[in-house]
């Protein structure tokens, strides 16, 4: 599929292909069809006869989601380059231990990346971004424009890019659970890759000429290839229900978060990342979407079950009903009840481990009779948290200071699936309860977006012959604790 996005974008000449809008909500261009074309050759360019990357090198990538984050992605599938995403919001020291694993031979970083590494550290902090300093983690080069202290340019070659590379192997690597000592990535081949975009498409079914809007890679490209225009969401609910009225999409993509500031809608609309409930997805109807889909998907596998909310809203049986499994997907229910997933678009496998055909998803469910699933908890210890996946074990042990007994992290239902992420620390007996806050406040800035919503002290409840941390009696407690206060 991104050969045939080459192909249209190449023949789209000046159409538009992505857009975005003011703060009044009027669309404007981000780029045409040619200039993401030209851009995604410069950087293939640069890339091979500059930097002198080849197939199977890693690529660092730190831009933000749009046009140049999306050529720079198809500029390194053209080059048979893995790109591994480099999240701002992860905290430092969980970075530094991803790329440790990772070891890109080149980062590529946009100004506001090198900013938050750099000398915008500081109010970075409060928006619960940080890099750690980037020069440190090998070659730096900077994607679109300068600013002062940022690494050189990615510049132009001079050359023409080369052929593109057309065998299989790695082409994306995405991070997700583990320990700081220990990080886990999840591993897509190119042949995965694409047959994840060709399972959306079908899905979706973007139509040439029609208007989409969302901002991920799994919706820019399928929609791109259509023939099809994508507007990027704008950030303000208020602002997006202008941009919408305004755009009138066929398809909108956006997380349960994203929906529920929006007013109105037009077309079908999607949503995935979080729970969705049948009352959202009725609310969506009721404000004019023809249709409201509930997609269920994984970092390892993209898409795999989708139910519309007509379907969701008439299932009265224990559970979340997420559906049927997409064509190609295969599911099985392990004997602990836990939720196995193959299929085309599974990922290969997890970064230094060998291959795995079934995706644990970490989610205890059951199939209906004929076939469904239905979604019954979760198995993995994850807090869910405005459509973002927070994993504990990456961040608890940076709270065990002098003075700390135990500490963990846990999700409090906050509504409609949304979590609250709450810090429960016991302190050691004579410890001075202010001197260990304050102390605990430099970890807590550095966990990023995974900064937890309350810190709490109390004793940790522990369960089994083990006396590990029980986590349900401990999100219990703090439900209690936060509703008291």
């Amino acid at each position: 599929m991104l050969d045939q996005l080459d192909h249209t974008l190449r023949q789209g000449g000046d159409r538009p292909a992505v857009l975005g809008c003011t703060r009044a909500g009027a669309v404007r261009v981000r780029v045409r069809c040619a200039e993401l074309a030209d851009l995604a050759d410069g950087y293939a360019a640069a890339l091979h006869h500059r930097h002198g990357l080849r197939p199977g090198d890693t690529l660092g990538v730190a831009v933000r989601p749009g046009p140049r984050a999306l050529a720079v992605m198809l500029a390194a599938h053209r080059l048979g380059l893995r790109a591994a995403a480099l999240d701002p919001a992860a905290g430092p020291e969980v970075l530094l231990a991803r790329l440790e694993l990772a070891r890109p031979a080149l980062i590529l970083a946009d100004a506001a990346a090198q900013a938050v590494a750099g000398w915008a550290r500081p109010l970075a902090r409060r928006a619960h971004l940080a890099l750690p300093p980037l020069h440190r983690l090998g070659p730096v080069a900077t994607v679109g424009p300068r600013r002062p202290g940022c690494a050189p340019a990615l510049a132009a070659a001079g050359r023409p890019a080369p052929s593109p590379y057309d065998g299989d192997g790695d082409a994306v690597i995405v991070f997700t659970s583990g320990t700081t000592s220990a990080p886990r990535a999840v591993v897509h081949t190119r042949s995965g890759l694409a047959a994840g975009m060709r399972a959306v498409a079908r899905l979706v079914g973007p139509r040439p000429g029609g208007a989409v809007l969302g901002g991920t890679f799994f919706v820019l490209v399928p929609s791109l290839a259509a023939g099809a225009t994508v507007a990027l969401p704008a950030r303000s609910a208020r602002v997006l229900d202008r941009q919408i009225a305004r755009l009138r999409p066929d398809e909108t993509y956006l997380t349960p978060p994203q929906l529920r500031g929006v007013t109105a809608f037009t077309g079908r609309v999607w949503t995935g990342s979080a729970p969705a409930s049948a009352e959202l997805l009725g609310r969506v109807k009721r404000a004019g979407a023809t249709e409201a889909w509930g997609v269920y998907a994984l970092t390892e596998l993209f898409p795999a079950a989708a139910v519309e909310e007509a379907d969701k809203a008439a299932f009265t049986e224990d559970g979340d009903l997420l559906g049927h499994p997409l064509p190609g997907v295969r599911t099985r229910v392990s004997e602990g009840g836990e939720l196995l997933l193959s299929g085309p678009a599974a990922r290969e496998r997890y970064l230094g481990e060998a291959p795995d055909p079934w995706v644990r998803t970490g989610d205890r469910a059951r199939l209906t009779a004929d076939g469904r699933i239905v979604l019954a908890g979760r198995l993995k210890d994850m807090v869910l948290r405005h459509a973002e996946n927070i994993y504990p074990g990456l961040y608890e042990p940076a709270l065990h200071l002098p003075g700390v007994d135990l500490a963990v992290l846990v999700g409090v239902p906050a509504g409609d699936g949304d979590e609250r992420l709450v810090a429960l620390v016991q302190p050691r007996p004579g410890t001075d309860p202010r001197r260990l806050r304050a102390a605990l406040q430099a970890p807590l800035a550095r966990m990023g977006a995974a900064r937890p919503d309350a810190l709490l002290f109390a004793d940790v409840p522990l369960a089994g012959r083990s006396r590990k941390p029980d986590r349900a009696a401990a999100s219990r407690y703090c439900a209690r604790e936060l509703a008291r206060r």
